[in-house]
């Protein structure tokens, strides 16, 4: 079994087992899961970077389920395959339920679910990573499920420790865990996009789950590669620890992204753990939230300045 990335003394590893051009508008949500006591904001975002023509992310940011998908396939197909992944979590029985008593088993179906659907759908021709996090309940506490298939991340930054949760299924990754090549090396190395997991590509779709315990003032920060890729992890915590506001946090994660050249499709969601008894600083309604499927929101190639 691996271990989280991050530094998880409370970490339990539970593992048992698109294109589009719009960038759409940046909202903030925030609800309060009443039976756990704490309360969620979030902020999300995606933008189709500066090399591609085509969005193949697609996000899912609804209370308690978050998540990002990095489509591939070309010729649509990726967005296709990241766009099932998340309409296949938004229409799960656990969205809206805010206190669930979802265990490893029920995500891992989902997922079971989602790549049979990018399979039957796609032909075969697409795939998609996915690494996310569900708020649940563990013995009446809150902890965080997070998963991960492919090389999009999950980190953390809690109690001043930040770390990647997730750990990559790509062959660089493989190359760093047996000593061949450093950490540093693997953010140049020419096989560094290949990946050894993928939901809808026929091969090995297993997620890592992790169950760990929610901390007061904890930040999540969930990604695709086109962020984890141009900005190292120090310029990630740099912006996660000085931005206060979830939602402009990711806006700058995205805009540094953008400044180091963007060559591939930019998605980010940034969730906060805050006192339950402050105001709303603006945000959106509980009820509200993000959903980005990249196969329809979208617009005409080229509305970018």
């Amino acid at each position: 079994m691996r271990e989280p990335k991050a530094n998880g003394s409370h970490a339990v590893d539970l593992r048992a087992a698109s294109g589009s051009t719009e960038d759409p508008p940046a909202q903030q949500h925030q609800g309060v899961a009443p039976g756990l006591g704490i309360r969620l904001t979030c902020g999300f975002g995606t933008d189709r970077g500066l090399r591609r023509e085509l969005n193949e992310d697609s996000f899912i940011a609804l209370e308690p389920v978050f998540a990002v998908a990095d489509g591939m396939g070309g010729h649509e197909a990726g967005e296709v395959a990241s766009s099932i992944c998340v309409r296949t979590l938004a229409d799960s029985s656990i969205i809206g339920t805010r206190t669930p008593h979802f265990q490893a088993g029920d995500l891992e179906e989902l997922i079971h679910q989602a790549d049979a659907r990018i399979r039957r759908e796609a032909g075969g021709h697409a795939g998609t990573t996915l690494t996310g996090v569900v708020l649940v309940e563990e013995s009446g506490a809150p902890y965080w499920l997070f998963f991960n298939v492919g090389d999009s991340r999950s980190y953390r930054l809690s109690n001043g420790t930040f770390g990647q949760i997730s750990v990559d299924h790509s062959e660089v990754q493989e190359l760093v865990e047996i000593g061949q090549i450093t950490e540093e090396q693997a953010r140049t190395h020419p096989r560094r996009h290949v990946v050894t997991r993928a939901l809808g590509t026929g091969d090995d779709a297993e997620a890592d789950v992790w169950l760990l315990p929610v901390e007061p003032g904890d930040r999540i920060l969930l990604c695709s590669d086109g962020l984890s890729g141009e900005v190292a992890d120090d310029g990630i915590y740099a912006v996660l620890s000085e931005v206060a506001d979830p939602q402009e946090a990711c806006d700058a994660l995205i805009a540094a992204a953008l400044r180091s050249g963007a060559r591939d499709n930019v998605t980010v969601i940034v969730v906060d753990v805050t006192d339950p008894g402050a105001e709303p600083a603006g945000s959106a309604p509980a009820s509200e939230g993000g959903l980005f499927a990249a196969d329809t929101d979208r617009r005409h190639p080229g509305d970018r300045p």
